[in-house]
């Protein structure tokens, strides 16, 4: 019996052979996938610091809309309104270092606060008119519309 010229190839374990079927295929890119996790775990972990949630509460007070939002720990001049016809967005950032000025300190602490919202406006807002005010960690927003809507009126129903 004749031996054949060209040997069978021989696999690797991530390149799948040509007449290989599908489980085959699927096995070797499960392969891939575990080497190329376990390479890049031996990386160093980089997490990215998160911004604080502030709590917001957009009112429609008919003439007019109300922004309430929470903002501890900011002052008024490290707050950043801008405002297009229908849009609102509030950013602010607020750095804080102490240290203790002995030659063998045993704590330095530093403290990074900062917010970032865009609020959508549903109705075209005077921005020329816009007011903040900030008042112990609350910043009041209020937006006048160009358009007056009359306030809604609630009816109660009763539950039968």
């Amino acid at each position: 019996m004749a031996k054949s010229k060209n040997p069978p190839k021989k696999r690797t374990g991530i390149t799948p052979f040509l007449t290989s079927g599908w489980a085959d295929i699927d096995i070797s890119i499960d392969n891939m996938r575990k080497e190329m996790e376990k390479a890049f775990s031996s990386f160093p972990s980089i997490s990215m610091p998160k911004m604080p949630e502030s709590s917001c509460d957009v009112i429609d007070e008919g003439n007019q809309f109300r922004v309430k939002m929470d903002v501890p720990g900011v002052k008024k001049n490290e707050i950043n309104l801008n405002v297009t016809d229908n849009s609102l967005e509030v950013s602010a950032e607020h750095k804080e270092e102490s240290e203790e000025k002995k030659k063998n300190y045993l704590r330095k602490e530093r403290s990074h606060v900062s917010y970032y919202r865009t609020l959508p406006m549903s109705e075209e807002v005077v921005s020329g008119k816009v007011k903040a005010k900030l008042t112990d960690g609350i910043l009041d927003i209020t937006l006048p519309k160009s358009k007056p809507t009359k306030a809604k009126t609630k009816k109660s129903i009763s539950v039968q």
